[in-house]
């Protein structure tokens, strides 16, 4: 994994003397290792159309999120599921994992995986609004985002 850098120069200016000054800010992880989870339940898969204010907001997605320090991509699921929905679910199987090139010096690498909840009542921390949503018509919600590879196998656990 590498890091990348936002470089930028600041000048302040007060009543007497000028300054400029170089900021290095240390940004993001490259890449930034994301899990997500593909929740299947009558042929359906559950979206999750990210809260206003977000990064991203209002951008369809599969539930998940970044991997923290010292976490299995397991952990990570179990974890962001609880925090998004306040329920419990379990991993059932890996799926893939792809890189995802937001710019050039930017790049998500998710790896999905089947997950089971194991309840039906979800909480909406993280999203304005969730659907369950036939594999056939995935890629009208998901067209151009990072997850449009993950339609590749989804006929594969539904069909």
């Amino acid at each position: 994994m590498s890091w990348f850098y936002n470089h930028y120069m600041v000048t302040i200016i007060t009543n007497t003397t000028q300054y400029t000054i170089m900021v290095m800010r240390i940004k993001k992880p490259n890449p930034k290792i994301v899990a997500v989870a593909v929740i299947e339940k009558n042929g359906d898969i559950l979206l999750g159309k990210r809260k206003k204010g977000k990064f991203h907001a209002g951008v369809w997605e599969f539930p998940g999120g970044t991997v923290e320090d010292g976490e299995t991509f397991e952990q990570c699921l179990v974890r962001e599921l609880q925090e998004e929905f306040n329920v419990d679910a379990k991993v059932v199987k890996y799926l893939c994992t792809y890189d995802h090139q937001y710019t050039p010096d930017y790049t998500v690498r998710l790896s999905a995986y089947l997950a089971r909840l194991a309840s039906d009542g979800l909480t909406l921390n993280a999203h304005d609004e969730v659907r369950w949503v036939r594999p056939e018509d995935l890629h009208h919600y998901l067209e151009g985002s990072s997850s449009t590879a993950i339609l590749e196998i989804i006929s594969g656990i539904t069909g």
